[in-house]
């Protein structure tokens, strides 16, 4: 395997190249990493309704393993350039614009395949657990969100850097596999994922009714996906700053 300064070592290069692709192509990358998110939140959607919330956490890793094995941009996982910010590799305008367009090209793809499942009424008999999810979503409160938001995105870092550890694509998926499987469990809340689940359950409400109250397009961006990215940034960059602290400590002066 890697070892951890051998990853934080490569993460430098690695925002270096995610920042300077061409935006058309960085757009592209992000809309495929929000569509392979938002097919294992469908996946884990019919999994949790049929055999409960440990089978669509179990299922649920589906999407980091698509992302980092395809190839795609997703913007938590992304929150790790700030290695790259800090030793000085890219600037801040650089890493903010990539952050913005890979977020955008998330919102894109997780909400298309929100209205291609629901509108292929892919969930049938278990809309109504879609339902539930969304509703729940967007019944926090800003602080349970942010904090949920913190919570999962130094699980979700710590996949993607313990993929980076692995020299095989099994090693990769099987080193994501436990924090991504975590985070669903504990019901910690993920960005990307939630621009699937609740627009998803917004169109599962105009498909077939039952709106749980409160459930609405304002709410689900600025009572859920507002707080939770903040939440996901904090972690994400938290996490990755201290990575650089341990293992790419700022050289000492020679005096």
């Amino acid at each position: 395997m890697n070892t951890p300064k051998e990853i934080a070592s490569s993460y430098v290069e690695l925002g270096y190249t995610k920042a300077t692709l061409p935006k058309g192509r960085m757009f592209l990358l992000a809309v495929l990493a929000g569509v392979y998110i938002a097919l294992a939140g469908a996946a884990s959607t019919v999994g949790s309704a049929v055999a409960g919330k440990l089978a669509g956490a179990c299922i649920f890793p589906a999407g980091l393993a698509m992302v980092i094995l395809a190839g795609s941009e997703l913007f938590t996982g992304n929150n790790l350039m700030i290695i790259s910010a800090l030793e000085r590799r890219i600037t801040p305008a650089q890493l903010f614009t990539a952050w913005a367009v890979v977020y955008a090209g998330n919102l894109a793809g997780a909400v298309l395949i929100a209205a291609l499942t629901v509108g292929g009424g892919t969930f049938g008999a278990y809309y109504e657990t879609l339902l539930a999810t969304a509703g729940a979503k967007t019944a926090l409160s800003f602080s349970d969100a942010l904090l949920r938001g913190v919570a999962c995105n130094i699980l979700v870092c710590a996949a993607v850097w313990m993929a980076a550890a692995a020299r095989d694509a099994g090693g990769k998926v099987l080193a994501l596999y436990l924090p991504v499987a975590a985070f669903v469990l504990c019901g910690f809340e993920h960005c990307v994922a939630n621009m699937f689940f609740i627009p998803a359950g917004l169109f599962a409400a105009m498909r077939y009714g039952g709106a749980p109250e409160g459930l609405t397009w304002s709410a689900f961006f600025l009572k859920n996906l507002l707080p939770v990215t903040i939440g996901n940034m904090l972690g994400g960059v938290g996490l990755g700053a201290v990575l650089k602290a341990v293992y790419l400590p700022a050289r000492e002066t020679v005096r």
